[in-house]
Parts: structure tokens; C-alpha cells; sequence
């Protein structure tokens, strides 16, 4: 039988998973199929474990499961560990593992694929879930000169602050508290722009001259950031689009030990669009 793999999450129609694992899969010579699961919102463990049941042998998590993805690994890769969440999981006999490729995928986008400069930076991350979780780690690793957090529930930024503090320079602020402050990087980590009827608090911040501005979700959910991150001075801004492509090769070496290229494949994506 072909290895079965998918992208679990709620919502996870929008996903562009399956298409990029497939991709992967041609150019590397894998042989597996790859596939979306909706996963009830009080069902996630439940919808996984019947996935693996079925024979499957990874999946991908999304919003809004990375956290309690955690909870179902049996070990844990240590970016898993420090991030406090999961977005693959292995199946390694009776049990999974668990890893966490956001972090990875987002540092590579920028600096790799956009040629982003974060050491002694000033960069800004708005929301306190799991996808931010996984980044703040690896960001961390680049040296930037201060990495802000903030979030509408500010404790839940502050919580962050406090399990990362020792990996690096990061502070938590008030959205109110961003007032006035000059940023060279703002990523955009909330996940609103999947429900258009949560209006999210734009702080009142400015970008630094040619400063970026970068969501991590992809196509239409990101334009009012974009826009917002124009309205704000960015000379640059981009969806999570080469994110997904990066933290997708992660998740595929973690499955099938073999990273694949991912030029050819961003290129072909961000052309199509």
C-alpha cells in the first residue's frame, strides 16, 4: 500500500498542502498520497488516531490543533519541546512523534528565499497561538536586536515572553504599548485572517526604512495585513506562501528522511497566483 499522509485542521478546505506534498513526492521519487482531513473541533485526537488506523503514517496539523497536537505525540523533537506545539506528527510504530517545522520553514523563507537580514533587528510579532509558538524559537536564534510579542490577551503574550526569555532578547507589550514604536520586521502570527468577522486590533506602530511586513497565512487571508503593513511604511510585504512551501520540506524530511528542493516549486506557486 502507498504511505498516507494529510493535513488535519478546522478549517483546512483553503489548504494547499496536498498540492505541495504531491510535488514533493514527483520530484524526490516518494511514493505516497496525500490528502485533507477536517477534524471536528472537539474530535482532533479522535479524527487522528482513525487516520492512522487507516494506515496513515504522518499528517500535518493546522489551526487550531498545533497545542493539543502536542498532548498526542509520545516524544518530541526539541524545537517541539520548546515551542509547545506540533504541527507534524510521525508515525513511529504504535505511537507518534512529534516535531515542529513552522519556526524552521519561516527563518529559511525570509532569510534564504527573501534575503532578510534579522541580526540586530527590530521585529515585532503580533498573536500568542500556536503558530507563534513555533516560530519564536528559531526567530530568537537569528540575533535580532529585540523580539516584541504582543497580543490582544497580553498575559498570554507574557507567558511566551517568560518560557522564552532565556533563548534571547524578547519582551512582551500591550497592543496600546506599541503605540509609536519603529519596527524593521512586523509578522503577522494571528490566525483572524482565516474568519473575516474577527476584526484584529493593527497596532499603531511604524516600519523602518525598507522594513517588512509578513503574515504567515497565504492568499486572500493575508491582504488586509498587507495592506495594513503598506499603510504602515513597509517597503516589502509577503504572505506565508514560501513559509508553507519551507515548513512542508521540513515535515517531509521528517517523514521520509529526504528534503526536497523548494525554488522550483515557490516559483511555480507565486507565479500561478
Amino acid at each position: 500500500m502507498i504511505d498516507r499522509y494529510a493535513v488535519v485542521g478546522n478549517p483546512v478546505a483553503h489548504s494547499r498542502s496536498p498540492e505541495i506534498h504531491a510535488a514533493f513526492a514527483r520530484a524526490t521519487g516518494e511514493e505516497l498520497s496525500y490528502e485533507r482531513l477536517l477534524a471536528p473541533l472537539d474530535a482532533f485526537a479522535t479524527t487522528v488516531e482513525a487516520f492512522a488506523r487507516s494506515g496513515g503514517k504522518g499528517v500535518n496539523v493546522t489551526v487550531p490543533f498545533k497545542v493539543e497536537a502536542l498532548g498526542l505525540a509520545r516524544d518530541l523533537t526539541e524545537r517541539a519541546r520548546l515551542a509547545g506545539a506540533v504541527n507534524t506528527l510521525r508515525r513511529d510504530g504504535d505511537f507518534w512523534c512529534g516535531d515542529n517545522t513552522d519556526g524552521a520553514g519561516l527563518v529559511r523563507d525570509l532569510c534564504v528565499n527573501r534575503g532578510v537580514v534579522l541580526t540586530d533587528r527590530e521585529v515585532l510579532v503580533l498573536g500568542a497561538g500556536g503558530a507563534v509558538r513555533g516560530i519564536l524559537g528559531p526567530l530568537l536564534a537569528t540575533s535580532p536586536r529585540t523580539l516584541v510579542i504582543a497580543n490582544r490577551s497580553a498575559v498570554k503574550a507574557q507567558a511566551l515572553a517568560v518560557q522564552f526569555v532565556s533563548h534571547g532578547p524578547i519582551v512582551a507589550l500591550s497592543i496600546d504599548q506599541l503605540a509609536g514604536r519603529r519596527f524593521d520586521v512586523v509578522i503577522n502570527g494571528t490566525s483572524a485572517g482565516l474568519d473575516p468577522a474577527d476584526d484584529v486590533a493593527r497596532p499603531m506602530v511604524d516600519l523602518a526604512a525598507g522594513g517588512l511586513g509578513c503574515d504567515l497565512v497565504y492568499g486572500e487571508s493575508s491582504y488586509a495585513f498587507q495592506r495594513w503593513a503598506k499603510a504602515r511604511g513597509a517597503a516589502r510585504v509577503h504572505d506565508g506562501l514560501g513559509m508553507l512551501i519551507e515548513q512542508a520540506a521540513e515535515s517531509f524530511l521528517f517523514w521520509r528522511g529526504v528534503r526536497p528542493e523548494t525554488g522550483p516549486l515557490l516559483a511555480s506557486l507565486s507565479a500561478s497566483r
